[in-house]
């Protein structure tokens, strides 16, 4: 299950239309509408820093947020558009589409790795280089994991780790087709080196 969702806070906002928004930003606010789910559209604003902030972290349209508004029982959300100034390239308008909990999204899930002591190709001093530590995941809103977990239990130096080789969740697949690289265990590098002088030595030979 899904550890905590992030608090996202917004303000309800007096008025719609574009007069209403400019006076939002004139007053330090990003204006948005919050629609969706069984209930009525509603005009919301945030502050501009805020919004600013949230959009600098990454990911804001691929993260389900606990939205909270002052007069209105809390709602998860995922952004479904970000509106920019086309010189500045600053928000001007934001849309949150409520979620019911049989609402299927796309999200960035973290990958965890485990038994790495069991896995003999990092005994021999192989690295295990992560490729995606988080991996876009198509889920239920109602029923995100916190994880993914790829067991190294009995991995060599040269295993390469592709999603089809992960146990996803039930109700869980990945957004592409392609079975994609997470990570792979590599030689260490003093052996890559002796093996490419060895590797020179044999064509000196020839």
């Amino acid at each position: 299950m899904a550890g905590e969702i992030p608090d996202l806070v917004a303000l309800e906002r007096s008025g719609t239309g574009k007069g209403a928004a400019r006076q939002a930003r004139r007053d330090g606010m990003v204006p948005g509408i919050l629609f969706g789910g069984d209930a009525e559209p509603l005009a919301i604003q945030m502050p501009f820093n805020k919004m600013l902030h949230q959009l600098k972290a990454g990911r804001f349209k691929q993260t389900l947020f606990n939205l909270k508004v002052e007069g209105h029982d809390d709602v998860r959300v995922i952004c479904r558009d970000v509106q920019r100034d086309v010189v500045k390239d600053l928000p001007t308008h934001f849309d949150l589409m409520r979620l019911r909990r049989t609402t299927r999204i796309n999200l960035f899930i973290h990958v965890d790795f485990i038994n790495e002591e069991k896995a003999p190709g990092l005994k021999r001093g192989g690295v295990l280089t992560i490729v995606r530590q988080e991996v876009e995941l198509n889920v239920l809103a109602g029923d995100i994991p916190d994880h993914i977990t790829v067991d190294l239990e009995g991995k060599q130096i040269g295993d390469v780790i592709h999603i089809s080789d992960v146990t996803l969740p039930e109700g869980v697949k990945p957004t592409v087709d392609r079975d994609f690289v997470i990570a792979n265990i590599s030689a260490p590098r003093g052996l890559r080196a002796d093996d490419a002088a060895e590797g020179e030595a044999e064509g000196d030979e020839e």
